[in-house]
């Protein structure tokens, strides 16, 4: 089991991509802390495994399912509403899931792949949940961003690759995105008590891009040779969700568990503030 960090008992945290990777990890590792874990997942038999798993091995009860395909926003939407009904607060929001898609696909509401889930399906559902991160203030919420942000700029005359596509660039645009989100939800967050952070967890063995293929899957396979492991990984998404240390940091970008610059473009004002009224407007939100 990961380092533990602090006490989580009673904690209500929400996390996607929980299913695989990192996200399992950190969902593991947070319950075996104590806190009440919400899982999202988009297979209902290989979700409900990952929280029989997780209450078997941490003695948790205080564990489950929220099915939801992020791609599709009615189903965040459902997502959001559903946990309302449940809970009252919601104390850490870790936005995990992520996907690359190295040939140019649609949602099925007809928004690029690759922007729909990285960035939009994370910016809908933490709009839709923002009162009840405020009420259990103070709160934290983690962004799960990349290095690959470093070579993306934003594409703002053709956002979803109609007219020129690149997978990997797709995905740095998707994370510098995330980028852009995080700094200017700080901003907007300001005096509320609730933290917003971003972090790169580093090049981890994960399924991450095996959905493109053999050829993918080969490469994914190689990379597992020279990436850290899931358990590493995780680490840093456990610090920001649970370290004492970071309790009143917000606004920063990490990666692994040290503050670092991100790219210059990543710090736009006018960019960022241009960006969420995109999203906005692709999320139905304006």
């Amino acid at each position: 089991m990961p380092t533990q960090y602090s006490d989580m008992k009673n904690r209500v945290c929400l996390i996607t991509g929980a299913t695989s990777g990192i996200g399992l990890v950190t969902a593991m590792t947070l319950a075996n802390q104590g806190a009440v874990m919400v899982t999202v997942g988009r297979n209902p038999q290989k979700g409900e495994a990952t929280v029989a798993s997780i209450r078997q091995k941490t003695g948790n009860s205080a564990v489950e399912l929220m099915q939801a395909d992020l791609s599709v926003q009615a189903e965040v939407r459902h997502l959001a509403q559903e946990f309302k009904n449940r809970y009252s607060r919601l104390d850490v929001l870790i936005n995990n899931a992520g996907a690359v898609f190295l040939r140019r696909q649609l949602s099925p509401d007809g928004i690029e792949m690759t922007f729909a889930v990285n960035h939009l399906s994370h910016f809908l559902l933490t709009n839709l949940l923002l009162d009840t991160l405020k009420a259990g203030a103070p709160a934290r919420i983690i962004n799960v961003s990349s290095d690959a942000h470093r070579k993306a700029q934003m594409r703002f005359d053709d956002l979803e690759g109609r007219r020129k596509y690149s997978g990997m660039g797709a995905y740095g645009q998707s994370k510098l995105a995330m980028l852009l989100f995080t700094y200017e939800l700080a901003r907007r967050l300001e005096g509320t008590q609730v933290m917003v952070n971003a972090v790169h967890p580093g090049l981890v063995a994960t399924n991450l891009g095996k959905n493109n293929g053999w050829a993918a899957r080969l490469i994914v396979s190689l990379l597992k040779f020279v990436a850290i492991s899931p358990e590493k990984g995780a680490q840093p998404i456990i610090y920001l969700a649970s370290s004492p240390e970071v309790a009143s940091v917000t606004g920063k970008y990490y990666e692994g568990q040290h503050m670092v610059p991100s790219s210059p473009v990543s710090y736009g004002e006018r960019a960022a503030a241009r960006l969420w009224e995109i999203s906005a407007k692709m999320t139905g939100l304006l």
